[in-house]
């Protein structure tokens, strides 16, 4: 090679060096990209990059370009490597990609729910489909130990794992280890002077520990918690005048095994302030006077914020009914510290006044808009009114369909005096279908096809259909109720059945009866809580009594209403076809005598009546299933025609209040009173048997036996060195007077579900015979009634217990432990008692 050749060798050589070299080893070099090439992508596009490189086709690049661009690329966090090369004008971007996150998954979480981790990860960047960044790992530590340490777990420990896979994915997986909350050991207030700790620490979410906080975990630190307390107590001392209070100073001590929290609050308690005066300025749309009537806030009073709060609601709430959705009212208060006084002007800002554009409905599968909006209080192109829409929230509610319903106001854009109200329902199982597998204490393991639907095919009308066969009963029914037969609320039901009952196996007096029953009902509404309900019904009623075995009250009642009736079955003595109508001669010497004829001891008693039935319910509870607020009253009537084979009739009250101690205990009260009687040709001999009222059991008095309450009749033979007996097996005869009552203490918060809830009860009640004379029976050789029969304060049966109500999957269940407390010496206990179905 000549040494012309070899320089040019060389020169070409280090020229295609130099040209490969990244350009931040050419920070002299400068040139014009003609073009802009981008290596190394798997997931992400090259439009992105180019979104955001700072540098474009025709720019001239230089050292100062390509770091401000390398900086800005990383900065996406997309990339874990980038450098810029040259290759000629060409401008190349080679990156090596971030992987993605292909699953996050969450070990461990109690506390706190997965989805509200979530959210908080989200935040910081953290979720499934978005690029890894190794870096963030720290900070997904330092946010999940955050959101534990509000709740009071300091010793929470976060492992994260980090697992590669194909295609540049990675599984992430944070197992959390929560550890034991930390307890409140102390809490010291420091400088209250006026009012003892217990006292104003009432209410308090944050206590230490005591015999409740199994249920309440109150004695578990948490920074919210401990907020909402501080807030409290500004609050208890401001509703008595002192407008000074202030918490100066709050310190939260941790023991060193972090397990104990030890609370230290400084106060400064002021003096008590009066109110000067209290005035209303403003656009208060109606007479200022009518305004001033709302306000709770006196000239003279102490000071109240409680009371200046219910002033300015009332007042908002007073506008908002006639349309002024966003009126405001601002008290201004005036303070006066050198005379103690405080003066308050409020003043009124109405706003435009409202009108509702549209009502729109979201969340509804099944259920057809029609059966929602009738029930709705607020109407398309009206005044927007918060009664109304708090109305229609409530009847919602109470229909049953509905797991939640929540109301929502969005402002029209442009339009600021109009409104659209939305309605977002969460559905439930409206029906029921119980195949084989419902079971009653009281009749066992029921073999019965019960198809029952609330909201039958959206129409929110009921239907029911219903085949039952168990020891106590066989049965056929089936109903059908229009809510809304008018477009006034008017309802018309229809109701079928045909059963067979054996009542002895009811826990009963022992007989059965053959039922057909039609019946037609109309119910119509009166107002918003009040309706009128009248029923026409025809009864055909077999009676089946066994000499013997059915109690002889019965049968003499029945003997002397319709006249005694013939034994059966009967036969011919020695006749084969067991017909006393065809002539026998079988044992008998003479051809053309019949054999005597035999018969047996059953006695069929048939009954026909027609029956009217009227009643008034008044019904302002908030929930169909699970009521927490609100009272139920509901007086009934039920009479037979004259006309009727027996002539009879029934009265009954019905009464529930449900009443909230506090956001986790709510108080219900119930009672169920009946009476009942004959008139007419029945006479003085009191309700049909068939008709009484029964006590005891999981619908009644719980930890007694189902309807085995009130007067029973038995036998028992005397020994004659004796003078009494007791008889060894009693059959429930019910009772024409009906008491029975219940207070009940509801835990609604105690499980995290809306469906469960548990309770503690105090049950009492009884029946008695009432107008039915039941004095000629006391003798027991041949039978004789015990038990109470005449109506009494220590007649009254009781029992405590605990009960759990649950909508579980496979139907409601209901299980009671009751313990009785005035045990009679011939009621019946059963301490556990429980019922379940099966629902879809």
């Amino acid at each position: 090679m000549t040494p012309t050749h070899f320089r040019k060798s060389l020169l070409c050589m280090s020229l295609a060096l130099a040209l490969s070299q990244p350009l931040h080893a050419q920070s002299a070099d400068t040139f014009v990209a003609s073009d802009i090439r981008v290596d190394g992508l798997q997931r992400i596009s090259a439009g992105t990059v180019f979104t955001y490189l700072p540098i474009e086709k025709g720019d001239t690049v230089t050292s100062v370009k390509t770091t401000e661009a390398i900086r800005a690329l990383y900065k996406t966090g997309f990339f874990s490597d980038i450098r810029f090369e040259r290759q000629g004008d060409i401008l190349v971007v080679t990156v090596s990609e971030r992987p993605s996150i292909n699953t996050l998954t969450l070990k461990g979480n109690k506390e706190i729910k997965t989805e509200d981790l979530l959210k908080g990860l989200k935040g910081i960047g953290l979720t499934e489909g978005e690029t890894f960044n190794p870096l963030n790992l720290d900070r997904v530590t330092q946010e999940l130990l955050r959101q534990y340490n509000n709740k009071g777990k300091y010793n929470v420990v976060i492992s994260p794992t980090v697992k590669e896979i194909d295609r540049n994915r990675v599984d992430l997986t944070l197992d959390i280890t929560e550890g034991k909350g930390a307890r409140l050991r102390d809490i010291n207030i420091v400088g209250n002077t006026l009012f003892p700790d217990d006292v104003i620490r009432d209410g308090w979410e944050s206590n230490t520990s005591n015999w409740l906080s199994w249920y309440k975990r109150d004695d578990q630190y948490s920074r919210e918690k401990l907020s909402g307390d501080l807030e409290k107590l500004t609050d208890y001392y401001l509703d008595r005048g002192y407008v000074d209070f202030a918490v100066d100073s709050t310190q939260v001590a941790i023991s060193p095994d972090k397990k104990d929290v030890y609370l230290t609050t400084n106060v400064t308690e002021g003096k008590i302030y009066k109110v000067a005066g209290v005035t209303v300025s403003g656009d208060t749309i109606v007479p200022k006077e009518d305004v001033e009537k709302l306000l709770l806030v006196k000239p003279g009073s102490t000071f109240s914020r409680q009371l200046l709060t219910a002033s300015n609601d009332r007042i908002t709430a007073m506008l908002g009914n006639i349309g002024y959705a966003f009126a405001e009212v601002n008290p201004v208060p005036e303070i006066s510290r050198d005379t103690q006084e405080i003066s308050i002007n409020f003043t009124v800002n109405p706003g435009p006044r409202v009108q509702v554009r549209r009502m729109e409905v979201s969340g509804n599968v099944r259920t057809a808009d029609e059966v929602i909006r009738r029930e709705l209080r607020q109407f398309e192109n009206s005044w927007y009114s918060q009664s109304a829409l708090d109305r229609s929230k409530i009847r919602l509610q109470r229909l049953g369909f509905f797991e939640t319903v929540d109301v929502e106001s969005k402002p029209v854009p442009g339009r600021p005096d109009q409104v659209d109200i939305v309605l977002n329902v969460k559905e439930r199982n409206s029906g029921s279908f119980v195949f084989g597998l419902g079971y009653q204490q009281l009749y066992g393991l029921t073999a019965s096809i019960q198809l029952s639907e609330n909201n039958f095919l959206g129409t929110g009308n009921r239907m029911a259909v219903q085949v039952q066969n168990n020891s106590y009963s066989k049965r056929l029914s089936f109903s059908y109720t229009d809510p809304y037969f008018t477009d006034e609320g008017v309802s018309l039901g229809y109701n079928l059945s045909f059963s067979n009952f054996d009542q002895g196996n009811s826990n009963t007096a022992r007989y059965t009866s053959k039922n057909l029953n039609l019946e037609t009902l109309v119910g119509i509404p009166l107002s918003e809580t009040d309706s009128v309900q009248f029923a026409l019904g025809y009864d055909k009623i077999d009676l089946t009594t066994t000499l013997g075995s059915t109690p002889r009250p019965l049968i003499d009642y029945l003997d002397t209403l319709i006249g005694t009736q013939p034994y059966f079955p009967c036969f011919e003595s020695g006749d084969d076809d067991n017909d006393p109508n065809t002539p026998s001669d079988n044992d008998d010497t003479d051809p053309g005598t019949p054999d005597p004829v035999v018969c047996g001891f059953n006695q069929l008693w048939p009954i026909q009546q027609f029956r009217v039935q009227g009643g008034w319910a008044r019904d302002s509870r908030n929930d169909f299933l699970l009521p927490t607020r609100g009272t139920y009253h509901r007086i009934g009537a039920e009479m037979s025609v004259p006309g009727s084979d027996i002539s009879y009739y029934k009265l009954s009250y019905q009464f529930e209040h449900y009443r909230p101690l506090n956001s986790w205990l709510v108080l219900k009260i119930g009672s169920d009173l009946g009476y009942g009687g004959s008139y007419g040709n029945t006479g003085k001999a009191g309700l049909p048997f068939y008709k009484n009222f029964y006590a005891g059991g999981p619908q009644s008095v719980r930890g007694y036996e189902a309807n085995t309450l009130g007067p029973s009749y038995g036998t028992c033979a005397i020994a004659p060195d004796e003078t009494t007996c007791t008889p060894s097996f009693l059959q429930p005869l019910g009772g024409a007077l009906k008491v029975a009552g219940t207070f009940e203490l509801l835990f609604p918060k105690l499980f995290n579900a809306r469906g469960t809830r548990l309770s503690a009860f105090l049950d009492y009640g009884n029946v008695f015979a009432g107008s039915f004379d039941y004095s000629g029976y006391k003798d027991p050789s041949i039978g004789a009634v015990y038990g109470d029969e005449k109506i009494s304060l220590g007649g009254l049966r009781g029992s405590v217990g605990l009960a759990l109500q649950w909508q579980a999957p496979v139907g409601p269940i209901s299980i009671s432990y009751a313990l009785p407390l005035n045990q009679g010496e011939f009621d019946r206990v059963e301490r556990l008692q429980f019922t379940f179905g099966q629902q879809f």
